[in-house]
């Protein structure tokens, strides 16, 4: 794989000294899979760490009694799993295909020696995990101080980016998972919105955002 394409994957990556993304882009392995299929399981060993290429994967968790929490989607430029890199531990979480997508896998070894070679690395990722212990306190709030109806707007809004017309690549009980409550509270929060003129339901996951800023201040409050 070119090491271009790495360097505009990931902020990671594009983070480091040319030098490095040249010598890390000639050791990338790319791995294809299908929608529905487990990237690896919660413990598992770990032994790579992922770019997503193309494509979006779901990053979830499991309760002793089997409910499911999806954590994060990630899209192109995600990166996870690069938590082994530093403990050795095995997979903290599940992380399935929401879609057919492309993953760039880059063994630990490989990443342990650039950092060996060049400790500055450590600065940028030490940045990215505190952005992601940023997000999971946010998360943490969230669950907190917002109701469901707010935590459902914020993911919508979330999922939607820039875009008012938007697919949500999740069942509807990835879709609370992600929200952090059951799937009726979530789907009565849809269609509240649905009610109130902030959103239109297309049909198979499509919806379109008709009065985004109510959206944001009713995912604040």
């Amino acid at each position: 794989m070119p090491a271009r394409r790495l360097l505009d994957a990931t902020e990671l990556f594009a983070a480091l000294p040319g030098a490095v993304v040249e010598e890390l882009g000639e050791l990338v392995e790319e791995r294809s899979f299908t929608r529905g299929d487990l990237v690896f399981r919660q413990g598992d060993p770990s032994e790579s760490l992922y770019v997503v290429l193309e494509g979006r994967v779901a990053i979830s968790t499991r309760s002793s009694d089997g409910r499911e929490s999806v954590v994060a989607v990630l899209e192109a430029g995600g990166l996870f799993g690069e938590l082994g890199v530093f403990d050795g531990e095995p997979r903290s979480a599940d992380v399935r295909a929401l879609t057919d997508c492309t993953l760039a896998a880059l063994a630990y070894d490989h990443v342990r020696r650039a950092i060996d070679d060049r400790p500055e690395i450590l600065r940028t990722i030490v940045r990215l995990l505190a952005q992601r212990l940023r997000a999971t306190d946010e998360a943490l709030a969230d669950a907190v101080f917002l109701d469901v109806p707010a935590r459902t707007a914020k993911r919508l809004l979330e999922l939607a980016g820039d875009q008012d017309d938007f697919r949500i690549p999740l069942t509807q009980e990835e879709l609370a998972g992600l929200v952090g409550a059951s799937r009726e509270r979530v789907n009565k929060a849809i269609a509240l919105f649905t009610r109130l003129g902030w959103l239109e339901t297309l049909g198979r996951g499509r919806y379109r955002i008709l009065d985004r800023e109510s959206m944001t201040f009713r995912a604040r409050a």
